[in-house]
C-alpha cells in the first residue's frame, strides 16, 4: 500500500478531473458504492475458481456475516443497479466511478494491495456499437493524458454455450500434455482451464500457442457481434488488434473482451492500463431482469506513471507576513479576506524575521507578499511586495484585496 503526497497528488487530481469530464461527455453519471460488500457477491460474480477469489481477497467475518473489501467495482455497481431497480427508470444506464480497491497480490510497479481504479459501466445496450464507443472513450482519455504507444487488443469469448464447447475442446487438447504443464496450470485444468491461456509460464505459453482458437467455437450470433465491433472501431478510427488468446481473470465475461496497453518503456511487461468486456448475464444472476452490460476499469497508479502530460503543481498566490506579535491578528483577517476572493493565501503566524518569511514565500512560489508591521497597522496600510516583478508599494488595507486580485488576474491571462 502506498501514500500519495502533495508533490504527486496534482497528477492524480488532473487525471480524475479529465476522466470525469470525458465520461460525462459520453453521457455517464457518477455513482459511489461501499468499499465493503458481502463476500458472496464476489464469489458469485467473479468466480470461485479465479485467482481473485482464491488468493487475493481481503475477507473477514463480523457478527457472523462474511464481508470483503472490494477487489473490483463491477460487482458492487451491478448489485446497486439491481437493488435500486434502475432498469425501471431508463432503458440504458451509464455509470462511472472511481475509488480504492483491495487485492492481496504480489506488489509490482504501479500495482499495490490498496489501489485506485477508474470505472465505466453501461447497462441495457447489447449492440457492438456500444462496445466500440466504450473503447473509444478509453482511447480518447489516454490521449488526453498523453500516454505513449497506446495499443488496443480485442477478442470475443462468445456466450456461455461457446464457453462450454471451448472448455471441452481445450481440455481435450491439453489432457495429453498435462504432465508438461506447470503445477498451477495442471490445477486449473480442473477448475478454470481458460485461465491457462493467460499463464505467464514460458512452457505453458509454448503449449497453448498450438491450442485451438476460441473463435472456432463461436456461434453465428457471436461472430456477427464481433464483426460488428470491428467495423464500428474501424469507422471510429480506433486502431486495434484481434488477439485470439486474450482472456481475463474474471468468470463473468461474455462476448467482447478488450485490453488497452501503453507506455511499455516505463511499465515493462505490466503495461496493461485498462481492461474490460461484456458481462451480459450478471444482472439476471443477481436477481434482476435480463439486462446486457459492458464495462472497463483502469488502474490510477499505472496511468499516473504512464502519463507524459505536464501538470502545474498547486501553489500559494499570496503570503501575508506579520512583523511582531501585535500584527498577527490583523494578518489573519487579511488572509481570510483574500481567501474569500479565491486567492490561495498563506499567513505566517510563527513570528519569524521578515527575511525568513520572504524566503518561505519564495519557496512556496507565491506571486506577492503582504507585509504588516506596527507602522503599517497604525497607518491602515500594507506593504505589497511583487515577488516576481521585484517592486513594492504601500497600499491602503481597504484596497489591498481588490488590487492584489486584479494583479493576479492580469498575470494569469
Amino acid at each position: 500500500m502506498n501514500d500519495v503526497l502533495p508533490d504527486e497528488i496534482c497528477r492524480w487530481q488532473h487525471l480524475e478531473r479529465l476522466f470525469a469530464e470525458t465520461a460525462r461527455c459520453y453521457g455517464f453519471s457518477e455513482v459511489r458504492t461501499p468499499c465493503v460488500e458481502p463476500t458472496g457477491l464476489f464469489v458469485r460474480t467473479i468466480g470461485e475458481a479465479t485467482d481473485v477469489v482464491e488468493k487475493e481477497m481481503y475477507s473477514f467475518t463480523h457478527h457472523d456475516e462474511g464481508l470483503t473489501l472490494r477487489p473490483e467495482s463491477t460487482a458492487g455497481l451491478a448489485r446497486a443497479y439491481v437493488e435500486h431497480r434502475i432498469h425501471t427508470r431508463e432503458p440504458v444506464t451509464k455509470w462511472f466511478s472511481y475509488g480504492p480497491m483491495f487485492r492481496a497480490e504480489r506488489p509490482q510497479r504501479g500495482r499495490y494491495r490498496q489501489f485506485s481504479q477508474l470505472d465505466c459501466e453501461i447497462y441495457g445496450d447489447p449492440g457492438p456499437g456500444c462496445d466500440a464507443e466504450l473503447i473509444d472513450l478509453v482511447v480518447g482519455f489516454m490521449a488526453k493524458l498523453q500516454i505513449p504507444d497506446v495499443r488496443v487488443l480485442v477478442n470475443s469469448i462468445g456466450g456461455p454455450e461457446a464457453r462450454v464447447r471451448y472448455r471441452e475442446g481445450l481440455l481435450a487438447f491439453l489432457e495429453p500434455r498435462r504432465a508438461e504443464l506447470s503445477a498451477e496450470s495442471q490445477r486449473r485444468m480442473g477448475t478454470n482451464p481458460l485461465r491457462i491461456l493467460d499463464s505467464k509460464n514460458e512452457g505453458d505459453k509454448a503449449i497453448v500457442a498450438e491450442a485451438p482458437s476460441l473463435a472456432e467455437f463461436l456461434s453465428d450470433d457471436d461472430k456477427a457481434h464481433f464483426d460488428g465491433l470491428q467495423r464500428a472501431l474501424t469507422a471510429l478510427g480506433v486502431p486495434f488488434t484481434v488477439d485470439p488468446r486474450l482472456v481475463r481473470g474474471l468468470d463473468y465475461y461474455t462476448r467482447t473482451l478488450f485490453e488497452i496497453k501503453g507506455a511499455t518503456d516505463k511499465l515493462g511487461a505490466g503495461d496493461t492500463l485498462a481492461g474490460g468486456g461484456r458481462y451480459d448475464n450478471m444482472i439476471e444472476e443477481l436477481g434482476g431482469p435480463s439486462v446486457p452490460a459492458i464495462g472497463f476499469a483502469a488502474g490510477v497508479e499505472r496511468l499516473v506513471i504512464a502519463s507524459e502530460a505536464t501538470i502545474e503543481p498547486s501553489r500559494i498566490d499570496a503570503y501575508v507576513s506579520p512583523l511582531g506579535a501585535g500584527a498577527i491578528e490583523q494578518a489573519m483577517i487579511l488572509g481570510r479576506d483574500l481567501r474569500k476572493h479565491g486567492i490561495a493565501t498563506e499567513v505566517d503566524t510563527r513570528g519569524g524575521s521578515l527575511k525568513s518569511q520572504l524566503r518561505r514565500a519564495n519557496a512556496l512560489g507565491c506571486s506577492v507578499a503582504l507585509i504588516l508591521g506596527e507602522n503599517e497597522i497604525a497607518a491602515g496600510t500594507a506593504q505589497v511586495k511583487d515577488l516576481l516583478g521585484h517592486t513594492q508599494d504601500s497600499i491602503a488595507l481597504s484596497d489591498v484585496v481588490r488590487i492584489v486580485a486584479d494583479r493576479l488576474k492580469s498575470r494569469s491571462r
